[in-house]
């Protein structure tokens, strides 16, 4: 099964491609250069594999929630692709990707939202996936939802952006964190691969968004007042 990954969700670009277990991947820091770039790295991707997008199986895409531009780039090219060469798509939680890329098997993933948000889930792998222990929310770090244990691992911008907010929160419960961490197309493969294998590829058309907040910027009025 050949499955191609993109994501475009922070100021990264990646893409990926997953072929039977064995996956290959370019990832540059673009900042808002994603639509400039994003076509460009998926052609090179595929001419380095020797694969034409007719012999693909599906695509996964990170559907959010992260830049709002970002993650409509993402679904916009994924239809794109998927529509021209009649390929199902697979679209993938970024939070869920950070988690798969950690290599932890407890983990809190955050994303900075910034206006003073995160982005936050909660997940623990169980077998060969993921059991999401607190589901995808916008909420300020330091009324992130709670974990139980002490074994938990944090991952994500938000963990950069709020350290010790998040750090005091989870006081007892956190083993260590990354905030360095980014949602990849590798690890979005990856999860997209066991969605195709289960037989829940949709149409293009359901190439869709996950956001989680309508507000994209604070007025004058509410930059003043923080």
């Amino acid at each position: 099964m050949r499955i191609l990954a993109l994501d475009t969700s922070t100021e990264y670009c990646s893409v990926a491609l997953w072929q039977d277990g064995i996956v290959i991947e370019r990832c540059e820091r673009v900042g808002q250069k994603h639509s400039e770039t994003l076509v460009t790295m998926l052609d090179a991707l595929l001419h380095e594999a020797a694969v034409k997008l007719a012999q693909l199986d599906g695509v996964a895409f990170g559907m959010g929630p992260g830049s709002f531009t970002g993650v409509r780039i993402a679904c916009g090219v994924t239809q794109g692709l998927a529509l021209g060469a009649n390929l199902t798509v697979v679209g993938v939680c970024t939070l869920e990707a950070l988690a798969e890329a950690s290599e932890k098997s407890r983990v809190i993933a955050a994303l900075d939202a910034r206006m003073g948000e995160i982005y936050h889930a909660v997940y623990e792998r169980q077998h060969d996936g993921w059991i999401t222990v607190s589901e995808p929310c916008l909420c300020k770090p330091e009324y992130a939802p709670p974990v139980v244990g002490g074994d938990w691992f944090g991952v994500g911008s938000g963990f950069a952006a709020y350290d010790a907010v998040l750090e005091a929160r989870y006081d007892g419960h956190l083993q260590g964190s990354n905030g360095a961490a980014v949602p990849q197309a590798a690890a979005i493969a990856a999860l997209g691969a066991v969605q195709f294998a289960l037989g829940r590829g949709v149409d293009a058309a359901e190439a869709l968004p996950l956001y989680l907040r309508d507000k994209v910027a604070l007025k004058t009025s509410e930059r003043q007042q923080r």
